[in-house]
């Protein structure tokens, strides 16, 4: 009797800013296993922040082996692998060596507010948007790029004469994991470096030259749908894998949504929210603070999004449990939020590095404003949660403006989306559904359905949308004078923040 070949299976690395994690999905779209790594994070001045490009390598290989280890995969299952990362952190490497010339730039980093208000100052802010369709802001690559040629020491020289190279996550990740033969990225991750004209999908010459970044340094814009390289000399996989996917972490997770229609929209709660709509095959320009992006390029069709971000999302309970500790996992700050009726009057803006989309002030600060004598740690974890659905609410607002209609439906996953008080919350204030799919880990099963698509083990994008499937429903209920309320002492809180000194 001939045994059953065992089936085939994607691996998708969600490489992100606080940990990476591995997922399998198998060829009838399900979740087979997956495993989660931490690595260090460093903040070598306030509003710096820096990842090590060995240490998230190293959590990339501890994710994957430990999914292994626990689904009881052999890697030789493995189809494909689809890569989704942190899209705007910015690397920059030894071609021959490997070894990063400077710690990685997070997104979240500030350092380079001041260089943006020279560009601005010059008048580029408006060449800068109109080509990119991205804000002048340090949240982008292009900026950090530049920062890193012109503060470490032979940088600029060794760029000019090729022998760096620059990238984002996910061209580091590629580059390691083919064993240095692939230097490239995607349209989705390249659209966010302030370096690439989205309208062509390709690296601008003029942005180059306004940013002084040297063109030898640039990888390679791929379409989505195509092989970014094949695994070669890892110790985690054998060689010969195609790597079929790579995408940034919110495009993945809007295609991980099934938002493959103009309209639909989705929200990842992560260590910052990311509000993402897909605009179909047109750029919408935002009139309202939000950004215009590339979602994704398949069968050589491109599709946008209008974006708005937030910085601190996730994060903020991670500060309520390492920097104040008032919980001991992230998970307890729902049972301590729930332990008040409300945050009476306790409002806490977690502009901890600055205030994104749709305000764009780096210069704002955190702030918690109303306390009394009654304040207790359950009101601030609940404040927290609210500062949270409130950025996001801002976020919607602006939106429905650009769009001149109201948004019925949202769309939400990622680790806060499992908090079931932060979602009644999100739904009371924005006054809309919010909806909770069953997989909420859709950053990780976009990029993975993606590498099956292109390898041809999913047929087609309709069958996707078939198998997405509603979890739970928070419909809003609360009082409309009550939200007026909310959202006025909010607003006042956010003014505050402004002017911090």
């Amino acid at each position: 009797m001939t045994r059953k070949k065992p089936s085939p299976m994607i691996l998708a690395i969600d490489q992100g800013t606080t940990g990476t994690k591995a997922v399998l999905l198998d060829s009838q779209l399900k979740v087979v296993g997956e495993a989660s790594r931490e690595f260090p994070q460093h903040f070598p001045r306030p509003g710096w922040v820096e990842h090590d490009l060995e240490e998230i390598y190293r959590s990339v290989e501890s994710a994957v082996k430990a999914l292994l280890a626990r689904a009881r995969i052999d890697p030789s299952r493995i189809a494909a692998v689809g890569i989704t990362n942190q899209r705007e952190t910015t690397a920059l490497w030894d071609k021959e060596s490997g070894k990063a010339v400077y710690r990685a730039i997070v997104w979240q980093d500030r350092r380079t507010a001041d260089a943006c208000q020279r560009l601005q100052k010059a008048g580029l802010e408006g060449v800068i948007q109109q080509k990119t369709g991205l804000r002048l802001d340090p949240y982008f690559s292009g900026t950090k790029l530049a920062w890193i040629l012109d503060n470490v020491s032979g940088a600029r020289r060794k760029a000019e004469s090729g022998k760096l190279l620059f990238g984002t996550v996910d061209t580091y990740l590629t580059w390691r994991l083919t064993g240095g033969a692939s230097h490239i990225t995607d349209i989705s991750n390249a659209s966010r470096t302030l370096l690439m004209d989205l309208q062509s999908g390709d690296w601008s010459g003029s942005l180059l030259e306004i940013l002084k970044i040297p063109a030898p340094l640039l990888p390679e814009i791929r379409e989505n749908d195509r092989i970014f390289g094949k695994t070669h000399g890892t110790r985690i996989l054998p060689d010969g894998i195609p790597i079929a996917s790579v995408i940034g972490d919110q495009q993945s997770a809007l295609f991980g949504q099934a938002c493959f229609s103009s309209g639909e929209a989705k929200c990842t709660y992560g260590t910052g929210a990311f509000l993402v709509m897909n605009t179909g095959q047109g750029i919408v320009r935002s009139q309202h603070g939000l950004i215009s992006t590339a979602a994704w390029k398949i069968n050589k069709k491109p599709a946008y999004a209008m974006e708005g971000s937030t910085f601190i999302a996730g994060a903020i309970v991670q500060w309520l449990r390492d920097g104040l500790g008032l919980i001991r996992s992230s998970e307890d700050v729902e049972a301590l939020a729930r332990s008040v009726k409300g945050s009476e009057g306790l409002v806490l803006v977690p502009a901890l590095t600055g205030l994104g989309a749709p305000h764009w002030r780096p210069d704002a600060q955190g702030l918690i404003t109303g306390i009394t004598r009654g304040t207790s740690a359950g009101h601030l974890a609940r404040a927290a949660l609210e500062g949270i659905a409130f950025q996001i609410h801002d976020l919607v607002r602006a939106m429905e403006k650009d769009l001149g209609r109201k948004l019925k439906t949202l769309k939400v996953d990622g680790g806060a989306a499992r908090n079931n008080l932060l979602l009644q919350l999100q739904a009371d204030i924005l006054g809309t559904s919010i909806v909770r799919p069953r997989i909420t880990s859709t950053t990780a099963l976009g990029t993975a359905l993606l590498a099956g698509l292109t390898i041809g083990l999913f047929p087609s994008q309709s069958l996707i949308k078939k198998v997405w499937e509603e979890e739970q429903r928070f419909l809003p209920r609360m009082a409309s004078k009550e939200r007026r309320e909310l959202t006025a002492r909010w607003n006042e809180a956010v003014e505050k923040a402004f002017r911090c000194p």
